[in-house]
């Protein structure tokens, strides 16, 4: 009973008590949580309808220079917008102290590429008395007040994180491994153009290994491939690959495949992932590489430059088919399950998908030129 109005819960119960999002240790904490909440939206629900309306983004210029991006991004034309560029921007001084400063100072001060990166919010529970980053507002409750951004650190609170634009500059402290890491989050937070693992295995396998016979199809041995995977966890760029370590190119192969393969969001990513299986299906050629170049438009800027630099790279394999024996359409079959994968995990449309996955990485291959 609050504020004369009698308001009911459904609570549940696994060893913890919940409601919706929020888990308590003991009935006394859900209540103590509840009538901190209750009160605030009592006394101050038109304050917190207020809150997004003037956020301190919008003061220390983080606002600003995403919309300057944005401008600059739409004024390219279409192909030249999927080209990653490096922005430089004045210094401008800024008071306060917080992550969210931070990163403002990362976009003006640093050369970062330009990749867009929704925020990671999770909910978080914050020890002591916090403000949210966005409006500048208190977080109350007694537990989960707020969501936290698990790539950059962001803090704010849950309605307000549906207003932060999509400008996460990912902490490198933050980011625990490479593989099995969110491609975009990588690169931006090594600031990198690309994948360090794809730029430093394509150089390495062009260095020493174009002319292998089977490259990338001839497998190497799997803890030699872990291992690698392993170095560039612990050592990021510092992995050192060199022919004195591992001298079969086909693990370096190996590890690069794995890099793909262990994307959580493969290169060519779900979302257009059907818009590319479509374009395969059309028979005429000029309309289907027509096809495939407006979904390259769609891929995320970073995932778009990957596959154009492994492209390339692949083109290179095709000009060795007398030694290595790998044309397009091997790699195709190679690489195709590896850059592309379902958004529902069927076994029955992967193999339905097989020869169009193939036939999309053949026709990247053969016509890099054209349609990147």
């Amino acid at each position: 009973r609050f504020g004369n109005q009698t308001l009911n819960y459904r609570l549940f119960y696994d060893g913890k008590h919940f409601v919706g999002e929020k888990r308590f240790e003991s009935i006394h904490d859900l209540v103590t949580d509840g009538l901190i909440t209750l009160y605030i939206e009592t006394k101050a629900s038109e304050y917190i309808s207020k809150m997004t309306t003037n956020p301190i983004y919008e003061h220390i210029g983080y606002a600003t220079l995403l919309r300057e991006k944005v401008s600059r991004r739409l004024s390219r034309t279409k192909n030249e917008s999927r080209k990653a560029s490096v922005t430089s921007e004045e210094n401008t001084p800024v008071e306060k102290i917080t992550s969210l400063v931070r990163r403002a100072a990362l976009t003006q001060n640093d050369n970062h590429f330009n990749y867009e990166k929704a925020h990671n919010f999770k909910v978080h529970t914050f020890r002591g008395p916090h403000w949210c980053e966005y409006c500048a507002n208190f977080m109350w409750g007694l537990i989960a007040q707020g969501v936290r951004c698990s790539d950059c650190g962001l803090n704010v609170h849950k309605q307000c994180s549906k207003y932060v634009p999509n400008d996460c500059q990912p902490d490198l402290k933050r980011i625990k491994r490479v593989y099995c890491c969110d491609l975009t989050t990588l690169v931006k937070a090594h600031n990198t153009q690309r994948p360090m693992v794809v730029d430093s295995c394509i150089r390495e396998i062009e260095a020493r290994g174009l002319k292998s016979e089977g490259l990338y199809r001839v497998s190497g041995f799997t803890e030699h491939i872990e291992d690698v995977k392993m170095a560039f966890d612990r050592d990021g760029d510092k992995a050192d690959i060199s022919a004195s370590i591992y001298p079969d190119i086909n693990i370096i192969a190996g590890a690069l495949k794995l890099y793909f393969r262990d994307l959580p969001i493969p290169v060519i990513t779900y979302d257009t992932y059907s818009k590319f299986i479509e374009a395969a299906k059309i028979s005429n050629p000029d309309e289907r590489l027509e096809a495939i170049h407006e979904v390259l438009m769609l891929l995320p800027a970073a995932h778009y430059e990957t596959l154009r630099y492994l492209m390339i790279h692949l083109k290179k394999v095709t000009l060795h088919e007398k030694e290595n024996f790998m044309n397009a359409e091997n790699l195709g079959i190679v690489f195709g399950p590896t850059l592309m994968r379902p958004p529902e995990d069927s076994t029955l449309a992967t193999l339905n998908d097989m020869r169009y996955q193939k036939l999309i990485v053949q026709i990247l291959i053969e016509n890099e030129d054209v349609l990147f």
